[in-house]
């Protein structure tokens, strides 16, 4: 092993800490044993730094990754909007969504959990936002409906949309405050206590379920371009991994040279993407594809929305009440507090995933408040920007952080950076969305996939040998899979006569994440069992140990800038729940848990 191995703790011949490229062994029997070994372990962890433009490369590949399901929320909204003909504002409320995740990305990183996880539209608020749309008052006129009597530029027509948008926008930003109150308070801290695995697995696991009907729907669009991103990312991320590509690299020592980096390890989804995408403007160029709206395979031409590109402008500027001052109605904010609800729970699952994924120990309940807390925030500034949506923990992130193995959050800071220049260059935002939806189904089917998997892996804490844990985990999925499905299709069932009432039942009931979690929950801690049967003791071993003071829980949750060292000097900041607790002076921080000599955890799920 090279000296930089040892001192990294990584055995899986990535990109080396210092951003030189580590050696190969010698002999291929060397790297065969240590490839099994190396399965489960990181190139970079939570805390590490890759080079700059690593990180951008990375960077990018999040930003990719979360691109479907971000552009995928203005696009669906805009039919609800009256919308559907007005290309130029779809593109407006890409670059607002972009910039607004941006932004959130940067806070929480920075601020929030301190976890490498990007910051997104949600799809919980979003069946809320439809809901309320769907309302009689709401109902958007014939008119709008054909493109030949729709002037986009009329007073009319803008009135039209802009006051459903600032309608949701009202509803978004009192909802919102609802979620920086449960999170700055410590009741989410609280309420840990109570949430183990058996919660946890189905609600990260019916993520990627729920979401099986999209992922489909994008790939059936053309199932040999789907299929051809899916097998890249496949072959790119599992069978590739281990092959060393020559690229060249400068070093003050060595100056110009060649060097050999594992670029199918770190940078699978983007090259899938990337080459899927330009495969596609090859066969549009030619007209391989079909040029007829109704032909199959019609929507994996590059070229649908190139009129948008020429009407962007160069430059946008979203700001705070760009559709005018938002407006508050009753049933959307009961509404759009049932998706806060489900988004919060989805979030602590994604927090423990993405702390999994990354490197890091288990998140203490002072980082969970304030994740929650700035998650609170960062859907209020997506409200008060008019999105027609607020700001989550993104999912497919963590998805990605599985098949790179890089868990570093300056790969995420970059990736805020990159989302906000997006959101400024209206240009550049506008090119993205020439990306063919059947390759994003195909990255889809792999990124839930991995969320999936990831939600599943939760259950190695709970002792799956009892028939207790077995039943309350197939319930909560079923449950989470039927109710939902079943309310979907009958739709009118929900009549209790309060209209706030059966909206809000309508979106609770047909979120998986929250019927799964709900059932999880309840049955988890109503059913008699040990905690250690029921997975407690090992979940909660980290807080137990009081890890929240050793030397790794606060390399990665404390705040940055020195300002848990300034809190710590104030005595009565230790009750604040999203404050850290700090270490006393005289307290010598513990030791790692694990090898020592590593000095690093190192923690992944293979995939």
């Amino acid at each position: 092993m090279t000296a930089e191995k040892e001192s990294n703790g990584l055995d899986n011949y990535g990109f080396a800490l210092e951003g030189h490229f580590c050696d190969l062994p010698e002999k291929a029997d060397k790297l065969d044993a240590s490839a099994d070994d190396s399965n489960n372990k990181l190139a970079y962890i939570v805390t590490d730094v890759p080079p700059w433009y690593l990180c951008i490369l990375l960077g990018t590949q999040h930003c990719l990754t979360a691109f479907g399901g971000i552009i995928a929320i203005p696009l669906i909204l805009s039919e609800a909007l009256c919308l559907q003909h007005d290309g130029l504002t779809q593109s407006y409320l890409i670059s607002t969504i972009f910039f607004v995740s941006g932004v959130c990305t940067l806070l929480q990183v920075t601020f929030g959990i301190r976890l490498p996880i990007l910051q997104g539209g949600t799809f919980t608020l979003l069946a809320p936002s439809m809901a309320m749309l769907s309302m009689p008052e709401w109902t958007c006129p014939a008119w709008t409906q054909n493109a030949s009597l729709v002037n986009t530029s009329s007073a009319e027509f803008m009135d039209v949309w802009q006051s459903r948008m600032r309608a949701l926008q009202g509803s978004i930003i009192v909802g919102s405050l609802f979620q920086v109150f449960v999170g700055f308070s410590g009741l989410i801290g609280l309420f840990m206590r109570f949430i183990g695995p058996l919660t946890i697995a189905p609600t990260i696991s019916l993520i990627g379920l729920s979401l099986f009907d999209s992922a489909g729907s994008s790939a059936g669009n053309h199932w040999g371009i789907s299929s051809m991103t899916t097998g890249l990312i496949i072959l790119f991320s599992q069978y590739l991994r281990h092959i060393a590509m020559p690229l060249p690299t400068y070093s003050k020592d060595k100056k110009l040279h060649i060097s050999r980096a594992y670029i199918f390890q770190i940078l699978p989804v983007l090259l899938g993407i990337t080459v899927s995408w330009l495969i596609c403007y090859i066969l549009t160029t030619y007209n391989v594809f079909p040029a007829d709206p109704e032909c199959y395979g019609y929507l994996a031409r590059t070229d649908l929305k190139g009129e948008v590109i020429g009407r962007a402008p160069w430059f946008t500027f979203p700001h705070p009440g760009q559709w005018g001052m938002p407006t508050v109605s009753l049933a959307g904010v009961v509404g759009i507090l049932a998706g806060v609800i489900s988004s919060m729970i989805e979030s602590v699952g994604d927090y423990h995933a993405c702390a999994r994924l990354s490197g890091a120990p288990p998140p203490p309940k002072h980082a969970i408040n304030r994740g929650i807390g700035i998650e609170g925030l960062g859907c209020l500034l997506a409200g008060a920007w008019g999105t027609g949506n607020g700001t989550t923990s993104y999912s497919e992130n963590i998805g990605a952080l599985g098949i790179t193995k890089v868990g570093s959050r300056m790969v995420i800071v970059a990736s805020g950076v990159f989302m906000v220049v997006m959101g400024i260059l209206g240009k550049v935002g506008a090119i993205f969305t020439t990306i063919p939806s059947p390759v994003m189904g195909g990255m889809f089917m792999v990124m839930f996939g991995v969320i999936c998997a990831a939600g599943v892996s939760n259950l190695q804490y709970a002792d799956m040998n009892s028939s207790r844990n077995i039943f309350i985990f197939g319930f909560s999925m079923f449950t989470g899979l039927a109710i939902p499905n079943w309310v979907l299709k009958n739709p009118k069932a929900i009549a209790t006569g309060v209209i706030e009432i059966d909206q809000m039942l309508q979106v609770l009931l047909t979120t998986s994440m929250f019927v799964g979690g709900f059932f999880g929950f309840m049955l988890d801690n109503t059913i008699p069992g040990s905690k250690q049967e029921r997975g407690i003791l090992a979940w909660n071993k980290a807080h137990e140990d009081d890890s929240s003071e050793t030397l790794e829980c606060g390399e990665v949750y404390n705040l940055p800038f020195g300002i848990s060292s300034y809190m710590s000097s104030i005595s009565w900041l230790r009750y604040v729940p999203f404050c850290p607790p700090g270490l006393p002076h005289s307290q010598e921080p513990k030791q790692p848990l694990g090898n020592p000599e590593a000095g690093q955890i190192i923690i992944g799920v293979s995939v």
